[in-house]
């Protein structure tokens, strides 16, 4: 049987059974005094961003008892306001709703912080609380780019600060246990594992006049971003594809599969190259980021592939719509399950899982970082692999789709790449997508120097490892961190 047809045979079997405020200066660099939380106090903390992720922050909050959120912050003044009335509705006390989240900074009874907002945001918030002394969870991507993520975990290290990234699958037991068994050894040899998020993703309009609501400070909602004259629709959530504010569905969900990827093979560090191709195909709108992405991350023995799809599409499987699998020489793993190298379902793993935001809570207690599930160097290194792969992308060219499997025939990589090209090049053309007249971007293979989280011989890359901040909204350099 050929490379080619045994994976579709093994994949087919077993996936089928599994602002206007005043400039704020931020505390100097030094170690802040701890504060002490006994087991019977309750955790003063506070949200900022109030947007799906952050009411979710808010509903499970709100089940546990030994937190209270005093605060709600959204430069959408609207947005906090319904935030903070969930959590009335929810029994809870009714937190302050404020704009500007340097109000929450200065707050000395405020210990930890929940952050929630749109991507160019996050590193710069964390790194803000955590000056002022407190205890951070981030959301995924826990930065906008690579050198914002670096700046968080030394920032971290540097005030002993309690820093959770929101890559909640670490928390999942079951996931936990077949992660320990890949560990363990008992798949054998793995080499490959694969990230697939299919989602449909419709186009978003325009371009066109974007309406900024009366009730949002635009100041203060770009940040460290420029407040450049916006072209989408809708204002809010479609930040999201447009490179200043957002990373794409790379590092909006497939996020997620990919920390879970790395966690299994146990690969550190942005790897040894990285190449993407992909494009934003099937209709014209506003948006800048690709709705469709397979980018390619080469560790030397070990390759992750992800894959991203945001047009109509069958599952990856018609009973799998998406997550990570793991192949190895005594067995796979896709999910929480474990097969056979013949596709029969050996088992399904189990393990207690914990709510990731009460894993946070009880390591701000303990003050025991090695007890958290995500700790920020775990959540920077993976987001550091979305990045990698949206510069391959970023830096590319139109390519036909010749060019395309030319260049990719010369990848010496653990993944038969030309038939995953060859699977995407089948889900275009479905959606009358015609690859020779419609041409991909071909991102070029970047070789990266994993241990100085940059680029290789390759400063036009390395322009994209960070970003020009707009004052007062600027984050801390290497130097002053030091």
């Amino acid at each position: 049987m050929s490379n080619i047809t045994r994976r579709q045979f093994l994949e087919d079997s077993i996936l089928a059974a599994a602002g206007t405020a005043a400039a704020w200066i931020p505390t100097p660099l030094e170690a802040t005094e701890e504060r002490a939380v006994s087991a019977n106090d309750k955790i003063t903390a506070a949200i900022i961003g109030c947007g799906i992720r952050g009411k979710q922050h808010a509903s499970e909050s709100a089940r546990l008892s030994d937190c209270e959120i005093a605060y709600v912050c959204d430069p959408d003044r609207d947005r906090a306001a319904e935030v903070a009335a969930d959590l009335v509705a929810k029994k809870r006390p009714e937190p302050k709703a404020v704009q500007d989240l340097r109000v929450i900074l200065d707050d000395k009874s405020v210990a930890a912080v929940f952050v929630a907002t749109p991507n160019h945001w996050h590193a710069l918030a964390a790194v803000w609380a955590m000056q002022a002394g407190k205890d951070v969870y981030v959301e995924k991507p826990v930065s906008h780019n690579i050198s914002e993520g670096r700046r968080i975990v030394q920032v971290a290290r540097k005030l002993s600060r309690i820093c959770q990234g929101g890559t909640q699958n670490r928390s999942n037991g079951a996931l936990a246990e077949a992660i320990r068994y890949i560990h363990d050894g008992k798949l054998g040899e793995v080499k490959l594992a694969r990230s697939i998020v299919y989602g449909r993703r419709d186009s978003i309009g325009g371009p066109g006049p974007c309406e900024i609501p009366a009730s949002v400070d635009y100041n203060l909602w770009a940040g460290p971003a420029p407040m450049d004259k916006l072209t989408r629709p809708k204002f809010h959530y479609d930040w999201h594809w447009f490179w200043n504010t957002g990373n794409g569905e790379l590092g909006n969900n497939n996020i997620h599969s990919t920390d879970v990827c790395r966690w299994g093979l146990g690969v550190t560090g942005l790897g040894r190259a990285v190449i993407s191709y992909g494009g934003r195909l099937g209709y014209t709108d506003a948006g800048e980021t690709t709705n469709t992405q397979v980018v390619i991350h080469d560790f030397g023995g070990k390759t992750i592939v992800t894959e991203t799809r945001g047009l109509k599409t069958d599952p990856f499987n018609a009973n799998f719509k998406g997550g990570w699998v793991f192949y190895g020489t005594e067995g796979i793993i896709a999910g929480e399950s474990l097969f056979d190298l013949e596709g029969k379902q050996v088992r399904t793993f189990e393990g207690k899982t914990e709510s990731h935001f009460g894993n946070f809570l009880k390591v701000v207690r303990s003050r025991k970082a090695s007890e958290l599930h995500a700790d920020i160097l775990e959540g920077h290194q993976s987001t550091a692999l979305c990045h990698v792969g949206n510069i391959s992308y970023r830096l590319g060219r139109l390519a036909s789709p010749g060019e395309v499997e030319k260049q990719l025939g010369q990848l010496k990589v653990h993944d038969d790449v030309l038939e995953t090209f060859e699977r995407t090049r089948k889900h275009l053309l479905e959606n009358n997508v015609d690859l020779g007249k419609s041409k991909l971007t071909l991102g070029p293979l970047l070789r990266l120097d994993s241990e100085k989280e940059q680029f290789a011989d390759n400063p036009v890359a390395d322009a994209l490892l960070t970003r020009e901040y707009r004052k007062p909204f600027v984050l801390p350099t290497a130097k002053e961190v030091s």
